[in-house]
């Protein structure tokens, strides 16, 4: 993926024309299956390009659960090209708002000519997809019977993606969203990654000290954006006001709303990240100081026994040759 220019006006059917029109192309296909999940009649046959197919299903015994295993066929290959056609969807999204228009070095586009109401295809899909994700995430935890206590910190996590990404979008505010969106799911990225390598070896550590970096780059970077963009750029934008049916969200009480929201999100996640590392630091500490105790007390034992050679057939034998002396037992 790398920095493209484009020709204004290509001939149809051209080499250029294709690379620039693909992602619509490939949109309008996409919908297409989409579309006929709607009828009985295409929906048995569209079915196998969007769902896993071979599911295998096993019972041990009455009372246990069915085991749900999957094996491999024919049919993955339409689930494969379906799925493929979804990532071309998200490559051209990153390469049309987050590269060719080159928000990095003229972070102006982040508010110029706001509201942004009108969404491209591939935008308006990105964010449906991603919300439609985060949503489907709540349920899932009563699905995948996930514990107690791990449910309040599963739901901060989702409700907090959703808030954002939701909140970009009703707020005609895709541009900074797809901005931060895509450096913080590439440390994300990174993060689960090294996971992966720790499971496989415990010696496998230095992703996490790369994750750590970027995890900081990625909250400064979003702060200094959302300051930026609110602080800055859209309060002097040409056509400030509210107006719900041109989409413009550009008052005061909204920009601080936003911005605060931001910043008390990423407060929380700098909170979070700190505790964490402090708790491995303490872990590492506690873990030294046995080791530590250990060595010491055998370095003490070793000096306070005794002098095995001083003792021949269980008396003590003194140096110099000399011997203990013997007490007279007193006759009774």
């Amino acid at each position: 993926m790398g920095l493209r220019r484009k020709n204004k006006s290509p001939p149809v059917l051209s080499h250029e024309f294709v690379i620039q029109n693909h992602a619509d192309a490939v949109s309008c296909l996409a919908m297409g299956l989409l579309l006929g999940l709607m009828f009985e009649v295409t929906a048995k046959y569209v079915i196998i390009f969007i769902t896993v197919q071979y599911n295998v299903t096993y019972t041990t015994d009455d009372k246990s659960e069915p085991i749900h295993f999957y094996e491999y066929g024919p049919k993955d290959i339409a689930t494969i090209f379906f799925y493929m056609l979804i990532a071309i969807i998200l490559h051209a999204v990153i390469q049309e708002y987050v590269l060719d228009e080159e928000f990095m070095t003229n972070p102006t586009l982040l508010w110029k000519d706001y509201p942004h109401s009108h969404m491209f295809f591939q935008v308006k899909f990105f964010y449906v997809c991603q919300m439609a994700y985060w949503l489907h995430a709540l349920p899932e935890l009563y699905f995948q019977k996930i514990r107690k206590e791990d449910i309040p910190r599963q739901l901060y996590y989702i409700c907090l993606y959703i808030a954002h990404i939701s909140g970009a979008y009703v707020l005609n505010l895709q541009r900074l969203g797809l901005i931060l969106l895509v450096p913080h799911y590439l440390v994300e990225l990174i993060f689960h990654a090294s996971r992966l390598f720790y499971f496989s070896d415990e010696n496998k550590q230095k992703g996490f000290t790369l994750w750590a970096l970027l995890f900081v780059m990625a909250r400064l970077l979003t702060l200094t954006l959302s300051v930026l963009t609110f602080g800055f750029g859209l309060a002097r934008v040409e056509n400030p006001g509210f107006s719900i049916a041109d989409g413009n969200f550009n008052v005061l009480t909204v920009r601080i709303s936003c911005l605060a929201a931001i910043c008390l999100t990423q407060a929380w996640m700098m909170w979070k990240f700190i505790n964490f590392q402090l708790k491995k630091w303490r872990e590492h500490i506690q873990n030294q100081i046995p080791k530590k105790k250990i060595t010491c007390t055998k370095s003490k034992s070793t000096k306070k026994e005794p002098n095995r050679a001083n003792f021949v057939n269980g008396a003590v034998k003194l140096e110099d040759g000399a011997s203990p002396r013997t007490r007279k037992s007193k006759a009774l």
